[in-house]
C-alpha cells in the first residue's frame, strides 16, 4: 500500500531534481559569463543545427523499419521474437545514423 504512494512520489521528485539541478547549473554558467564581460546570448545566437533534425528523423525511420523487419522474421523464419525484434532495430536505427553522418559530411563539403 505504502509502495503505491512511494513510487510515484519519489519518480516526480526525481525529475524536479534534474529540472532543478540543470536549471541553476544553467543560470550559474551565465552568471559566470556575466561577471567576466562576456555576453551569454553570444553564445545562444546561431543558426539552428539542421542536421540534428535529419539524424532523428533517420534514426526513428531506420528503427521503424527495423521494428517491421524484425516482425517478418519472427513471422516468416524460425527466430524468435526479441531477438529477431531488438537485431533488427537496432541494425537498422544503425543504418539511419550512418545514413545521417554520410549526409551531413557530404553537406559540410560542399
Amino acid at each position: 500500500m505504502l509502495e503505491d504512494i512511494l513510487v510515484p512520489l519519489g519518480f516526480f521528485a526525481i525529475i524536479f531534481g534534474i529540472v532543478y539541478v540543470g536549471v541553476t547549473a544553467r543560470n550559474r554558467e551565465r552568471m559566470a559569463m556575466i561577471e567576466k564581460g562576456i555576453n551569454p546570448k553570444d553564445f545562444m545566437a546561431g543558426k539552428p543545427n539542421v542536421y540534428v533534425i535529419l539524424k532523428w528523423a533517420l534514426l526513428l525511420a531506420g528503427v521503424g523499419l527495423g521494428l517491421f523487419i524484425g516482425s517478418l522474421l519472427e513471422t516468416y523464419t524460425g527466430i524468435q521474437e526479441e531477438p529477431a525484434y531488438f537485431a533488427s532495430a537496432l541494425f537498422f536505427g544503425g543504418v539511419g545514423l550512418i545514413i545521417a553522418f554520410l549526409i551531413s559530411k557530404r553537406a559540410e563539403e560542399k
